[in-house]
């Protein structure tokens, strides 16, 4: 088990909030209100749970900046109250940001019971490690 100290916990809180509100706003047909919500607790939470200059550098990183830029910039629409706009951008903000895991990703998926037969095609594995490796589909 990982132990976590209380500022830790407190930033999986707040994340685990945001995610909620996150949820429930595309739920409730992309309500800017719990959107916006959702985005400030989502971000509010990530420099206590790995502290403020790794968030900072996470975020400037050379490779990273175009999906932190599409990221940031999605939460800014958000709050401008263009909703749909916003979440767009933002999910291209992450896939950007987090396309480096996709591998790891559906390796963990693929040893769930369920979800294992799906992530075990053999089209599904090769696009996710090609999408992982910062290739093209074609």
């Amino acid at each position: 088990m990982i132990s976590l100290t209380d500022t830790q916990r407190f930033g999986v809180g707040l994340i685990g909030f945001g995610v909620f509100f996150l949820l429930m706003g595309i739920l409730l047909y992309f309500d800017r209100v719990l959107l916006g919500f959702g985005n400030i607790l989502f971000v509010s939470g990530l420099p206590f749970i790995i502290g403020l200059q790794n968030t900072f550098q996470f975020f400037v990183q050379r490779q990273k900046l175009k999906g932190s830029s599409f990221f940031l910039g999605g939460i800014l629409l958000v709050l401008l109250r263009w909703p749909m706009l916003g979440m767009l951008c933002e999910s291209y903000g992450c896939f950007l940001l987090f396309k480096g895991t996709l591998p790891v990703v559906s390796e963990l998926l693929s040893k769930i019971p369920v979800l294992g037969l799906i992530f075990t095609f053999p089209g599904l594995s090769t696009v996710l490690k090609r999408l992982g490796e910062g290739g093209s589909l074609v």
